[in-house]
């Protein structure tokens, strides 16, 4: 009977190893817990639907209480530098290189790399710009709406939307990810609307669910990954909305992928094309927004 419900179940009636020792032998004082309050269980794979809810129903409670309904998103590389950083790093290198000749291989690497942060350092000051601009633009719809800016939550590019809000005086929201290397919390967030996440899929239903617009600059497969599931969504129609995307930096994307082949192909349709632009300026992009973000579709405040 047993070995019959396993199969219908799917699940092994066999107790798990880990288990065996559950609940630990070192009981606390107040004994027996209530499972919600027993992070040893809280904590286990058994309980990992009840952590993924948490990191569904915490922010919708957060962001219901700060009165967060409209986003634009800002999506891009955790490494770009901010410009005088990235200046500062490379005058510092080259002075403590200038001594030696010739320069070991690894050397050589390490002035291209932050050669090239300077030269890549001008998306964060864009970035930082068009967040500025946008909040601003923002905070002049009126009574019955509002927008905020979200990032990632990290450095780099995610850093540049939150500061240019920052810098307009407006709150700004940070979905950041636990991550072993690169990402961290930037000072710039409002602390009310700083999240943590564990589940990349967690954090990326909240990047599109309040986003009327996004915003893509030049990043890594982390970006990649976000665009792409963003384009995915909403072309199959389960994003339920459309809504305004922008490439920013027309070198990057341009060299990086060929869009007109996948049409060409036929692997999308042309119409797929029409569902971003790519845009090469502060300027060109702001304009773009203001007239493509659907006011109307804007969830008003109450």
């Amino acid at each position: 009977m047993a070995g019959g419900l396993a199969n219908l179940t799917g699940f092994s009636t066999r107790i798990p190893t880990h288990l065996t020792m559950y609940p630990s032998d070192k009981f606390p004082e107040e004994w027996p817990v209530k499972a919600y309050d027993n992070p040893e269980f809280l904590h286990s794979p058994e309980a990992r639907t009840i952590r993924v809810n948490c990191e569904l129903l915490e922010p919708m409670y957060r962001f219901r209480k700060y009165n967060i309904k409209n986003t634009i998103v800002f999506f891009g590389s955790a490494r770009t530098k901010e410009p005088e950083a990235a200046k500062q790093a490379l005058a510092q290198l080259k002075a403590e290189l200038d001594v030696k000749e010739p320069l070991t291989d690894e050397e050589s690497k390490l002035l291209k790399r932050a050669t090239i942060d300077v030269k890549q350092s001008v998306f964060y000051a864009d970035c930082r710009e068009l967040a500025h601009r946008m909040a601003r633009w923002a905070e002049n719809l009126g009574d019955d709406y509002d927008m905020h800016i979200c990032s990632g939550g990290g450095p780099g590019i995610m850093e540049a939307a939150n500061h240019g809000a920052h810098d307009a005086g407006a709150e700004s929201v940070g979905l950041n990810i636990s991550l072993p290397f690169e990402q961290h919390s930037n000072p710039y967030i409002s602390p009310e609307l700083n999240l943590e996440f564990h589940y990349f899929f967690v954090r990326k239903y909240w990047f599109l669910y309040l986003a009327k617009a996004l915003v893509a600059f030049p990043g890594g497969f982390g970006t990649m990954d976000e665009l792409f599931e963003m384009l995915t969504l909403i072309q199959t129609g389960k994003a339920g909305k459309d809504l305004p995307i922008v490439l920013y930096g027309k070198d990057y994307w341009n060299r990086l992928f060929d869009f007109e082949a996948l049409a060409e192909w036929g692997y999308i349709s042309e119409e797929d094309l029409e569902r971003f632009v790519i845009l090469d300026t502060v300027d060109a992009t702001e304009d773009y927004l203001k007239n493509a973000i659907n006011l109307e579709s804007l969830v008003k405040n109450s």
